[in-house]
Parts: C-alpha cells; sequence; structure tokens
C-alpha cells in the first residue's frame, strides 16, 4: 500500500509542477503580448512619422524644382504637365 501511496504522491508532486509551469508560461505569454502590442503600437506611429517625412520631402523636392534647381527641371516638367491634365479633366467633368 506504501508503494502506491508514494506513486500518488509523486503524481501530485509532477502535476503541481506542470500546474506551476504552466501558469508562468500563461504570464510570460501575457507579457509577450503586451510587449507585442506596444510595439506595433510604435512601429505605426513611426510607419506614420515616416509617411509624413516622405510627403514631406517630396513637397519641398517640388518647390525646390519650381524655383529653378537644376537637378530636377525634367521631373518639375512632369509634374507640371500631370497637373495640367488633372486639370484639364476637371474641366472637361465640369462642361458635361
Amino acid at each position: 500500500m506504501s508503494n502506491i501511496e508514494a506513486i500518488v504522491d509523486s503524481l501530485e508532486n509532477r502535476i503541481s509542477k506542470v500546474l506551476h509551469k504552466l501558469e508562468v508560461l500563461k504570464q510570460t505569454n501575457a507579457k509577450l503580448s503586451e510587449e507585442l502590442s506596444i510595439s506595433q503600437e510604435r512601429l505605426s506611429k513611426q510607419e506614420a512619422e515616416v509617411a509624413t517625412w516622405v510627403d514631406k520631402y517630396e513637397t519641398l523636392k517640388f518647390a525646390n524644382s519650381i524655383l529653378g534647381s537644376d537637378e530636377s527641371k525634367r521631373e518639375t516638367k512632369l509634374k507640371i504637365n500631370a497637373l495640367i491634365r488633372d486639370i484639364d479633366h476637371c474641366i472637361s467633368q465640369l462642361s458635361e
């Protein structure tokens, strides 16, 4: 009988250890999930900031080309032509 009691005690001990490890893993998982959420939020803010800076850069580049920068005269002409096409398209839609 004492052999069965020893086996039961051993099983209870092992189950207790497994449950403890499970609880530790749950806590670790919750912590990692929270860190992931924070990191994703930070990443989305940085992506928005990068998009803003890219837009500002493009605007500045366009302004410099209009001011007579030799670097991007061709690009400026293309941009102006695209704007003219857009305006013509709007005028044609208004005429209809």
